[in-house]
């Protein structure tokens, strides 16, 4: 299948480095972005061609669309290209609404095309390890689970950091989709969400080398976010999300079992540990991992579901499942600026397990 990237900024340099090279489909062709420049850049230091959003979207050889745009635009971006008769898979979040969201899907199914969405990370090795671990009723029946993420902000990494703190953006919309979706891989779907959050500064300043270095940036987002997530299944999850934290010693995730504990890696990587203490054991021991996808596998996801179009196989990072963590992410940040709990209108079944036992090669990557 032929790809063409749309958004040639930080994130898509892994993209393009895992498509050419570790994945052997899609074949990436072409990419574009707003700025002519970075497309020129990232095309000659991956042997690809320089388009225009507008030539890239009108290639009728192009047959999918990677939209690595900021959360703003990819909403635009994905429906002009499904428009074009092109599949889609987009970068986290799916889109900053649940109605934008729904829209996608449904003007997808329309054009009989298929979208997936980032984060494909729950694909890794980690956290597919655990979630075969949950199934396998390794710790019982799941009763709750934990996940924390904490950090003082990108401005102190990223050159161009401003998106992160406009609407779509806070550490619930840029990190919440790899903790919640690797919990719906684990649990399935989410039933209702409690939430507090707090906005601790109205201003930063970029401390990132580059252009913007001592800039100051409007914050228009919460930024500390405190959220309890009742599933389907009845488990419960307690999520603390912040950019207004130096340090922390806390746990990635953890999920409670009626027999045991599993700790979980950071669901923002692709790798292990995973280890697990039951009830029966004094110590936590690690468990051998199921697939060979560690390091920054990131791609993977996209690679999937380009077999699954030419095979006729399910999706793994698919559009329901992107929407529903879309609106669980929605219903966080409303429950936090209103105190009033949120009951979810979208579900999804929980995502197939990456196959196992087929080498690379064979699997089409």
């Amino acid at each position: 299948m032929r790809a063409g990237i749309i958004g040639c900024g930080v994130i898509s340099d892994i993209y393009l480095k895992n498509l050419t090279g570790r994945y052997s489909n899609p074949q990436v062709v072409a990419c574009a972005d707003l700025f002519e420049e970075k497309a020129k850049e990232r095309a000659e230091q991956y042997g690809i061609r320089a388009m225009s959003v507008e030539e890239l979207l009108g290639d009728g050889e192009i047959d999918l669309i990677l939209n690595l745009t900021t959360p703003l635009q990819h909403a635009e971006i994905s429906t002009r290209a499904l428009e074009k008769g092109k599949h889609v898979y987009c970068e986290k979040p799916l889109a900053v609404t649940v109605e934008e969201g729904r829209e996608l899907l449904e003007l997808a199914e329309k054009q009989g095309l298929f979208i997936g969405c980032a984060p494909d990370t729950f694909l890794g090795a980690g956290v597919q390890t655990a979630c075969r671990g949950l199934a396998d009723g390794w710790i019982g029946t799941p009763v709750a689970a934990t996940a924390f993420v904490t950090s003082r902000g990108h401005e102190r990494w990223h050159g161009n950091p401003g998106f992160y703190y406009q609407k779509g953006g806070g550490p619930h919309f840029d990190m919440g989709p790899y903790y919640i979706t690797a919990l719906v891989a684990a649990f399935g779907p989410v039933k209702r969400v409690n939430a507090m959050s707090k906005r601790t500064f109205d201003k930063r300043i970029v401390s990132a080398k580059g252009p913007l270095h001592g800039s100051v940036i409007p914050v228009e987002v919460e930024t500390h976010l405190s959220a309890s997530l009742e599933f389907e299944n009845g488990a419960l999850a307690t999520l603390l999300m912040s950019f207004d934290v130096w340090a922390s010693e806390l746990p990635r995730m953890e999920i409670y079992g009626t027999g045991g504990t599993l700790s979980m890696p950071d669901p923002n990587t692709f790798d292990g540990p995973v280890r697990i203490r039951s009830m029966y054991g004094t110590e936590f021991k690690e468990l051998p991992l199921l697939n060979p996808y560690d390091g920054n596998a990131r791609g993977l996801g996209l690679a999937q579901m380009c077999r699954a179009i030419e095979q006729g196989e399910a999706i793994c990072a698919n559009g329901e499942l992107a929407l529903h963590v879309l609106e669980v992410i929605c219903a966080i940040d409303e429950a936090g600026r209103t105190g009033e709990q949120v009951y979810c209108t979208t579900t999804c079944e929980k995502p197939p397990m990456l196959p196992q036992g087929i080498l690379e090669t064979e699997y089409g990557f």
